[in-house]
């Protein structure tokens, strides 16, 4: 059994996706037997949001209840420790945090983006799982260009599922970036029966951050991706319905026939979020133009939830399909010629469609495996 400390991005951010997104990590090293804490840390003023205010502030004590109930509820209630922006412990304290970053053996940066590094430099073994794929790497292309240096661990992991390989355009640093997809701990998401509707939904942010540049190219996010699919709700024989944070073009959206809903109603608490989910039938989401325009495979959480429910997913296509099953439960498209195609598909063949997505959460996606593979990489059994 390994003592392994996971730099999260929970209680600066608790709202259910955010929440749900680490925990399948955590899960993951939990459920193979390791003794797992979780860190984070406020190094920047105004970096905790507080859902039930809407606002952005120093005080953290609104995550803090809410993080420390969610961990409490998976055994992993008295292994935190949350550092606020006045370095003030909340947690483990100061002395207890410095005893577990001397005794740990490993330290995962699972989006504390490098604040925790001096702290980990004596941990035996640092591993970073980079969340954005190609976005992460072009940003620090910039940096390294421009004399910076970027963070520096053992080992790096990235959920572009296709780094490294040809098709692939994003740029590598000179480092080894091994692919993870993002897990999902099917018992936490247990197949579910099917729901009464067979309304399509997501959850997605508009613009979750600025553009980027790369060979003369603005790579955007979701808002730019989403125009190629905006007439689709017209061509298909069931509701679609986006849950969206963000600037979104509401009234546009609803004009061309989609259902809206507003992301933080829906993903407030961790429950409410795997409600809406469960209440699907399926998701259909798009992705971020820097994933799609590098073709780096990168497959979502949210999408991984979906299917380990029974739910299946039509997502816009990173490359994704390289790697994982499609075509039956889980469908990658291109167009709202190939999205139309897949929805009526998975409409006139449900319950089968529901088994695959199932299938495939659990023999590709499960966060015991994906997380046993991982540690099994860096020569931590």
């Amino acid at each position: 059994m390994a003592r392994i400390i996971v730099g999260a991005y929970m209680f600066r951010y608790p709202l259910g996706g955010m929440l749900s997104w680490a925990l399948q990590y955590i899960k993951g090293l939990d459920r193979l037997g390791h003794e797992v804490y979780v860190v984070e840390k406020a190094h920047y003023t105004d970096a905790c949001y507080d859902p039930q205010r809407k606002v952005m502030t120093d005080d953290p004590s609104a995550g803090l209840k809410i993080v420390d109930d969610l961990l409490t509820s998976h055994g992993l209630g008295a292994r935190w420790c949350m550092q606020d922006y006045q370095g003030r412990c909340h947690g483990l304290s100061s002395a207890k945090l410095a005893e577990l970053f001397r005794t740990a053996d490993l330290f995962v940066d699972c989006g504390s983006h490098g604040s925790w590094l001096d702290e980990a430099g004596s941990v035996p073994c640092r591993i970073l799982i980079d969340g954005e794929p190609s976005y992460t790497q072009i940003r620090w292309q910039a940096l390294q260009d421009s004399g910076q240096v970027v963070p520096a661990y053992d080992h790096y992991f990235t959920n572009g599922l296709l780094f490294g390989s040809p098709g692939c355009d994003a740029p590598a640093l000179g480092k080894t970036w091994r692919p993870i997809p993002n897990p999902v701990d099917t018992t936490y998401y247990p197949l579910l029966p099917e729901p009464s509707s067979r309304k399509l939904t997501t959850v997605m942010n508009w613009s979750a951050h600025s553009t980027v540049e790369y060979r003369g190219e603005r790579l955007g996010q979701k808002d730019v991706e989403f125009e190629r699919f905006i007439g689709l709700p017209k061509r298909v024989g069931t509701e679609l319905e986006v849950a969206v944070a963000g600037n979104a073009p509401t009234d546009r959206l609803i004009s061309n026939g989609w259902s809206v809903r507003d992301a933080q109603e829906v993903t407030r608490t961790v429950e409410s979020y795997r409600d809406y989910i469960a209440q699907s039938a399926g998701e259909f989401g798009v992705c971020k133009q820097v994933f799609v325009a590098t073709r780096n495979g990168w497959f979502s959480d949210r999408s991984a939830a979906y299917l380990a429910s029974g739910r299946p997913v039509i997502l816009q296509d990173t490359g994704f399909s390289d790697v994982l099953p499609t075509g039956a439960g889980l469908f990658a498209v291109n167009n709202e010629s190939e999205a139309a195609e897949a929805v009526e598909a998975v409409l006139s063949d449900y319950s089968n469609h529901a088994a695959e997505a199932r299938r495939i959460a659990v023999e590709h996606l499960d966060a015991k495996q994906v997380m046993g593979g991982a540690l099994d990489a860096v020569g931590i059994g």
